[in-house]
């Protein structure tokens, strides 16, 4: 039986359709770059979380093809549609690929399955960029899936960043795809939090940590950077400081402000105003 090896597909930040949400100095907020993940055999590969737009997906698909292994299975790691709406374009070049994703996963995006769905908030967001062809989810049970003799274990941990969210463990490779349980030197996407969704989150972050991996693949992640296992600490580290903030009842715009100070180098401050608005209401008019 030979060995497994992954790659990583960095999508860049896409922007966002003018006239939604900009940041306090005006600038238009964009979507944190996305890494898609395809673990390899000799022969075939499957692939972990494409990105969303037609565009975005058919570069990935351009890469799948460049590598030279024959797609079988694409995993989902959770329900955003950030990570699998470009499903539709890839299975126009591999149409038996099956997708595959837990129970809590499926059901989130049996609710994306129509068009007008997706129009409502991709479209909006992304008009004219989002697939629209059907993605049927085959459900995958805790045996998991197996590439070429290998196990990819999917590891339910529940709430993250969003409800019933997921990541792929690889054994042999001591590789954890994180999904976006885990991220790396991007800020994290706070507006799901309220109601402790942050201790949630700590605690998926521990199930991580307790596999013991050597590679963690954040679907959100700064292209500069390795995948590092200490990205679960940093992640970590950065829900503490945001719950310590959220307790003494900031303003989104203190809130925005103090957790930039402390982390100056994280990608996309978009993503935490969002969060901030989306957690403390909007911001008071001046």
């Amino acid at each position: 039986m030979t060995g497994l090896r992954y790659d990583v597909f960095m999508t860049p930040a896409i922007p966002q359709s003018s006239g939604t949400l900009n940041l306090p100095d005006g600038e238009p907020i964009v979507w944190s770059p996305i890494a898609t993940t395809l673990i390899q055999g000799e022969r075939d590969a499957v692939l972990v979380d494409p990105p969303f737009t037609t565009d975005t997906t058919r570069e990935v698909l351009a890469w799948v093809e460049k590598i030279g292994r024959n797609l079988t299975e694409i995993y989902i790691t959770h329900g955003h549609g950030d990570h699998w709406l470009g499903v539709p374009v890839l299975l126009e070049r591999f149409p038996h690929a099956v997708v595959r994703a837990t129970v809590g996963t499926k059901a989130q995006i049996d609710e994306l399955a129509t068009a007008e769905s997706r129009a409502e908030f991709w479209g909006a967001l992304f008009p004219g960029q989002i697939p629209t062809g059907p993605v049927d989810v085959r459900v995958v049970g805790e045996e998991g899936l197996s590439l070429e003799g290998h196990a990819l274990i999917p590891v339910e941990v529940g709430h993250s960043d969003g409800d019933d969210t997921t990541v792929l463990w690889v054994p042999s490779l001591k590789l954890a795809v994180a999904g976006d349980v885990v991220y790396n030197n991007v800020h994290p996407a706070l507006s799901n939090s309220a109601g402790g969704g942050l201790d949630a989150w700590r605690r998926a972050l521990d199930q991580v940590e307790a596999l013991g991996p050597d590679f963690v693949v954040s679907s959100h992640k700064d292209p500069t950077r390795p995948d590092d296992p200490a990205d679960i600490g940093h992640t970590r580290r950065y829900l503490e400081d945001a719950d310590l903030l959220l307790r003494s009842s900031p303003t989104p715009m203190e809130f925005f402000e103090k957790m930039q100070a402390l982390y100056p180098e994280r990608i996309n401050p978009g993503i935490l105003w969002f969060g901030a608005i989306s957690l403390l209401g909007p911001q008071p008019a001046s």
